[in-house]
This record gives C-alpha cells, sequence and structure tokens, in this order.
C-alpha cells in the first residue's frame, strides 16, 4: 500500500475549506433573507456564494491533478502545491467577501 500523507492532509484541508464557505454562504443567506432556493439577492450573499462556487469549481481541477502528482512524481511536491492553493484560495475568500474587484494581490516582478 502506498502512502501520500501529504496528499490525504491537503484533500482533508479542501474539504474543511468547502465547508467553511458553505457556513459563509448559509449565514449571508440567514442575515440576507435570500429564500432557497434563489442563488442571488443582497450583494454580500452573492458574493458568498460566489466564493463557494469558485472554490469548489477550482477543487474539482486540484483534487484529481493533486493525487495524479502525489502517486506519480511525489507526494512532498503534492502537498506543497495543493497547500499554497488553500492558502490562496482563502486569501481570494477574504478578499472577495471585501471587495471583488479588488480581489487580486499585485504579484508583479519588478526587475
Amino acid at each position: 500500500m502506498t502512502h501520500l500523507p501529504y496528499a490525504a492532509l491537503v484533500t482533508l484541508l479542501v474539504v474543511a475549506l468547502t465547508f467553511w464557505t458553505s457556513i459563509l454562504v448559509g449565514k449571508a443567506r440567514y442575515k440576507y433573507e435570500v429564500k432557497a432556493p434563489a442563488t442571488t439577492g443582497h450583494e454580500m450573499f452573492d458574493r458568498a456564494y460566489r466564493v463557494q462556487m469558485n472554490t469548489i469549481e477550482s477543487a474539482l481541477l486540484l483534487l484529481p491533478a493533486l493525487w495524479i502528482y502525489a502517486a506519480f512524481i511525489g507526494d512532498p511536491g503534492a502537498g506543497v502545491a495543493g497547500l499554497i492553493w488553500v492558502i490562496a484560495r482563502i486569501v481570494y475568500g477574504i478578499d472577495y467577501l471585501k471587495d471583488p474587484a479588488k480581489r487580486g494581490r499585485d504579484l508583479t516582478l519588478h526587475f
């Protein structure tokens, strides 16, 4: 049996992150009185919902790639890449909830 602890840990972090975004949507739905099954309403609800959906959409690409990388190239590298993804999604979510227009970080390299 092959052990891939870093890929497994990152997968659990992705599950926790998607759970966190679900909680944010639920709280926003209640706070801004957006009745189910509506997926639009108050702007702050819409932001929380987009963070959740963007995270899920992105996770669908990440997870298979993470496990394939871990199995065929190396678990530590997959773990580092996955952890970077999780941190980036958290930063993205916080920024998007504050102001969607300013969600990107300036990562321009100046030489």
